[in-house]
This record gives structure tokens, C-alpha cells and sequence, in this order.
């Protein structure tokens, strides 16, 4: 049964490609099917790889192989909430050692345009507990690329 909401991530013409890092990289990620365009289209011909329905860690997408136009932003972001270190260094390292792109705060770019928050959960936590504790631990994270969990929790006990 298909979802009721998908998210549509537009792409050059590597939404195959896309999809198959996501679903090896991100558990509960996998590619469900890779469809055909019938006829030739603004953004390829037909028979290339028009759209790919695919799940990262659980959410539903189609990756559209619609052209060059129209690139991503970081006004959308996939946020991998993350146990420890080990499991933030493992996406990270993935994200960018695969052509991507460090960013700050725990943002880096894919090699496709799209942008992650690699965010632990002590990071939220810490924020989430207010006060000082939070103002400490924001501090910290401000000049941060990746994460460090060590650094965060050092900074929320003060």
C-alpha cells in the first residue's frame, strides 16, 4: 500500500544512484522501485530512470530525475538522530567521504545537493534541558562541523 505522503527529492539524473547510497548507508533505508520514463520528457528520453520510490530510515521518497533546473537547498534537510559517537562518525563519514561536503552544526551536503543535520541525541537533550546547561552546550556546538558528543556533554555539566 502506497503512503498517503512522500516526500519528492528532485534530481539531475542520479536518483538511482541517490537511493541505493541511502538504503546501503541508513538503516530501515531501502529502494522499492526504479521506474522508466514511457516517453521522451524536458529532462531525458525515454527509457532513462525518470523516478526511484525509496525509504530513508523509514520516510517515504521518489527521487524525480527532473534536470538541471532546480537544485536543493538547505531549507530541506534529513535529520539522522544518533545514539553515540561511533554512530554520528559512521553517517558523517559516509555523507561526506562519499563526495559530499562539511557544513556546520552537524550539517554537511551529499554529493547530490541534499542536506543531513548528523545530530546526536545528547546535542538535543542538552538543548532540550534550557537554562544554562542549554546556553553552554549551544556555545559549544556553534563552532562545531560534526558533532562531538564529549565536547557537548564537558559543556552541558559545566
Amino acid at each position: 500500500m502506497k503512503p498517503k505522503n512522500t516526500i519528492c527529492l528532485w534530481f539531475d539524473r542520479e536518483a538511482e544512484e541517490a537511493a541505493r547510497f541511502y538504503a546501503a548507508t541508513f538503516p530501515d533505508s531501502r529502494v522499492i522501485a526504479v521506474h522508466e520514463a514511457p516517453s521522451d520528457y524536458p529532462g531525458g528520453k525515454a527509457g532513462d530512470v525518470l523516478t526511484v520510490e525509496f525509504t530513508v530510515a523509514g520516510i517515504p521518497c521518489l527521487g524525480l530525475n527532473g534536470g538541471p533546473q532546480f537544485r536543493p537547498s538547505e531549507a530541506f534537510s534529513f535529520q539522522i538522530a544518533t545514539d553515540d559517537q561511533e554512530e554520528t562518525d559512521r553517517y558523517w563519514n559516509a555523507i561526506v567521504g562519499s563526495g559530499g561536503q562539511e557544513s556546520s552544526c552537524g550539517w554537511c551536503r551529499d554529493r547530490w545537493g541534499l542536506f543531513w543535520q548528523i545530530t546526536p541525541r545528547a546535542l538535543t537533550d542538552a538543548l532540550a534541558a534550557g537554562g544554562a546547561e542549554a546556553k553552554r552546550a549551544f556555545a559549544a556546538m556553534m563552532p562545531m562541523k560534526k558533532i562531538d558528543i564529549a565536547a557537548i556533554e564537558r559543556a552541558r555539566r559545566g
